[in-house]
C-alpha cells in the first residue's frame, strides 16, 4: 500500500539517505523544513519536485504551521534535531500528528538517551517520552553516533598542533546509510515501540579515532590524554553511550570503511 510519509529533517545527513529510499519503495514523500526553497514561490510549488518530493515549510519551535504540514500524512518520521529544543519539537510535531490522525510515528534517539547526564541526551530522552505520550502507534529507534559526526570532530581536534583525547572516551560509530536501511524497515513496518539499538560493527577509543584519520590525511600530531571530568566522565568510562550487552543491531561498515570512502 502507497503511503504518504512526512519526513521531518530530511534534507540533513540522515534524511538525504531515508528520502531516496521511501521514494524507491514506491512512497509519496514531503519533507518538512524550517524554511521555504528558493523556488517556493513558483505557481506549482505546493506540488512534488523534480525529484519527486513535495516540500514544505514549518518551525516545529512554533505550533502554527505544523498542523498543515502533517495533514493528510499517513506516517511520521521524526529526523529533524538540533542543539537544544528537540524535546519541545518533538511535543508539537506529535500533538499535530495526532489531530491529524496520522498511524505511525517514527523517531530516531541516541544511546544513552536515559542514562548519559548531558542536556542534549536529556531532551532526547524527553522527546521519546513524547513520542509514546502521544496517542500514535510508535516506533523509536536509538542509534550510536555517525560516521560523519565522528569525523567532524577529528577535523576540528587535527587542528591543533597537539590534540587534548579525553581518557575512556569510547564511540560505536555507524554508518548514516545503515540507519538510514533500518529506518525505512522500521518505517515501512508495523508500529514496535522501542527498537533494539543500532551500533557500529566497532567500539574504538577516541585516540583510535583520531590516529587512523590523521593516518588517512598522512598527517601527523602529538596526542595528549587529558581526564574526563564529572558525572559526564563517569558516564561515558562506563560506556553509557554504547550498546554493548548483544541486544543492538549492528551495521556493517567500519569507521575504516568510510574513512577510505571519504578520503581514499
Amino acid at each position: 500500500m502507497t503511503s504518504t510519509i512526512l519526513v521531518t529533517g530530511g534534507t540533513g545527513t540522515l534524511g538525504g539517505h531515508v528520502v531516496p529510499r521511501l521514494l524507491d519503495a514506491g512512497h509519496r514523500v514531503r519533507v518538512l523544513s524550517r524554511h521555504d526553497r528558493p523556488d517556493a514561490d513558483r505557481p506549482d510549488a505546493d506540488r512534488p519536485d523534480a525529484d519527486g518530493v513535495e516540500y514544505v515549510a514549518a518551525d516545529l519551535l512554533r505550533p502554527e504551521g505544523i498542523d498543515l504540514a502533517v495533514e493528510g500524512a499517513d506516517i511520521v518520521l521524526h529526523l529533524a534535531g538540533g542543539p537544544k529544543g528537540d524535546d519541545e519539537a518533538t511535543r508539537n510535531l506529535a500533538g499535530a500528528a495526532s489531530r491529524a490522525g496520522v498511524r505511525h510515528l517514527v523517531y530516531i534517539s541516541v544511546i544513552g538517551a536515559d542514562r548519559v547526564p548531558l542536556g542534549w541526551f536529556g531532551t532526547k530522552r524527553d522527546a521519546e517520552q513524547a513520542v509514546r505520550a502521544s496517542g500514535i502507534p510508535w516506533t523509536a529507534l536509538r542509534a550510536s553516533q555517525f560516521h560523519d559526526l565522528i569525523l567532524l570532530l577529528c577535523r576540528k581536534m587535527a587542528r591543533l598542533p597537539v590534540v587534548p583525547v579525553p581518557a575512556g572516551l569510547r564511540f560505536q560509530p555507524v554508518d548514516a546509510r545503515d540507519v538510514a536501511d533500518r529506518l525505512v524497515q522500521l518505517t515501512l513496518g508495523d508500529p514496535t515501540g522501542q527498537a533494539p539499538d543500532l551500533a557500529g560493527p566497532k567500539v574504538y577509543e577516541m585516540g583510535d579515532l583520531i590516529r587512523t584519520y590523521l593516518q588517512a590525511r598522512d598527517t601527523r600530531r602529538l596526542l595528549v590524554p587529558v581526564p574526563l571530568p564529572g558525572k559526564a566522565g563517569r558516564a561515558y568510562r562506563a560506556g553509557d553511550n554504547l550498546s554493548l550487552d548483544g541486544t543492538a543491531v549492528l551495521g556493517e561498515r567500519t569507521w575504516e570503511d568510510f574513512l577510505a570512502e571519504r578520503l581514499g
